[in-house]
């Protein structure tokens, strides 16, 4: 290939995982490339956090994450832990804030997580490669070579950062699984998560109840969160349901307690002190009214509760506990927050992130078979696997 520029590692894509990478290797003193189609860097991380990125989580076991092989993020989770990118943030003065359950957010601006990575960047001496697209990737004698626009790089390390298939409108692509298979790495099929869910049939009831929310205890599986829910025209959102998603598949029912404070008997104690009172009433006391007469609707109990045996009272209760609905889908790749599934981890190394039989080939990020809960995990992943691979590039 003419006119070729020579570099120590080429990095696709300048998301979160791929700046990081580009960074620490940078600094590394290594001569880096970072190449990304879209018109400027970081454009997830801009938008998350409802623009105040929720940029880690203070706990990040391997446990709270998904993949074929639940021990592979274990070791750059532990090398490179949240303390380490806090650490990075306040060097930069970011001023943050723990919102709940150890979610991390700027005070101020996502912007701030851009700039001070790209600083990061500018101090490794990286070459920052946007709005140009990677139009062929070639491989022999040891080098990868990269045609991008009029321009052609080469190197001996070539990483792979492209993301998954999550947020289609911002140029999400399926690049990354396309190259792992063209170097016969295994991709698990991916798949939306962290997204909300379709209702239909009988279930969708609660379609009707659009802009409703109440915390409820939501369960898929093993899987189980306390967190909000919010009823959608086309089903069910919040955070309790985007942390579920991950773990539903086709068929599969989700249980949600919608009384999650309430003990056992609290219908039959109502009885006894307001005998007269009605379902709808009483579960209004609760649960916001619309969502209380829907299920009393459902539930057509139309009896004074003085006049229902206990019985009948204490089937209620556990319905309103374990009320089950099977959803007809989810909203797609266009709502996720991320996409499950991806690079198999089985082809790589989880000390590196590189693959184990084509030397050079890194893939880290949202692009590899690992996705975290909601509340800043999928962003420690990127950190750590991208400040992984960069201690071997």
């Amino acid at each position: 290939m003419r006119n070729t520029t020579e570099y120590d590692a080429i990095i696709l894509g300048a998301g979160a995982a791929g700046l990081m990478c580009a960074a620490i290797a940078g600094q590394r003193g290594r001569n880096v490339l970072l190449l990304d189609h879209a018109s400027e860097p970081g454009k997830k991380i801009l938008i998350s956090g409802g623009g105040r990125c929720n940029f880690t989580n203070l706990q990040t076991p391997a446990e709270r994450y998904l993949s074929e092989n639940p021990h592979f993020a274990k070791s750059a989770l532990k090398r490179y832990g949240p303390e380490d990118f806090i650490a990075l943030v306040d060097r930069h003065n970011i001023a943050w804030h723990e919102k709940t359950l150890g979610q991390l957010f700027c005070d101020g601006s996502a912007r701030q997580i851009v700039a001070m990575l790209l600083a990061e960047c500018e101090l490794g001496g990286v070459e920052l490669s946007l709005g140009e697209a990677v139009s062929d990737v070639g491989h022999g004698d040891g080098r990868y070579t990269i045609q991008f626009g009029n321009r052609n790089a080469a190197a001996p390390a070539l990483v792979l950062a492209t993301g998954g298939l999550s947020i289609l409108k911002m140029g999400a692509t399926g690049f990354a699984y396309d190259l792992a298979r063209r170097f016969e790495l295994d991709v698990i099929d991916p798949r939306p998560a962290l997204v909300p869910l379709t209702l239909s049939g009988e279930d969708a009831l609660f379609t009707s109840l659009s802009g409703v929310a109440c915390e409820v205890i939501a369960r898929c599986g093993d899987a189980t969160f306390r967190e909000a829910a919010l009823f959608t025209h086309k089903g069910l959102s919040g955070p309790a349901i985007l942390q579920v998603s991950s773990y539903w598949r086709d068929g599969r029912k989700v249980e949600l307690d919608l009384l999650p404070d309430l003990d056992a008997g609290w219908l039959v104690a109502a009885k006894r002190s307001q005998p007269r009172t009605h379902l709808r009433a009483a579960l209004s006391e609760h649960l916001p009214a619309r969502l209380a007469t829907a299920l009393s609707e459902r539930i057509a109990l139309n009896n004074e509760l003085a006049n229902t045996p206990d019985r009948k009272l204490q089937d209620i209760e556990n319905l309103l506990s374990k009320w089950q609905m099977t959803p007809s889908g989810s909203e797609g790749f266009a709502k996720a927050e991320v996409t499950a599934g991806g690079i198999s981890t089985a082809g790589l190394s989880s000390q590196t992130m590189q693959a184990k039989n084509v030397p050079g080939l890194f893939a880290i990020g949202e692009a590899v078979d690992v996705t975290g809960w909601l509340g800043g995990y999928n962003f420690q992943w990127a950190w750590s696997s991208g400040w992984a691979a960069a201690q071997a590039l």
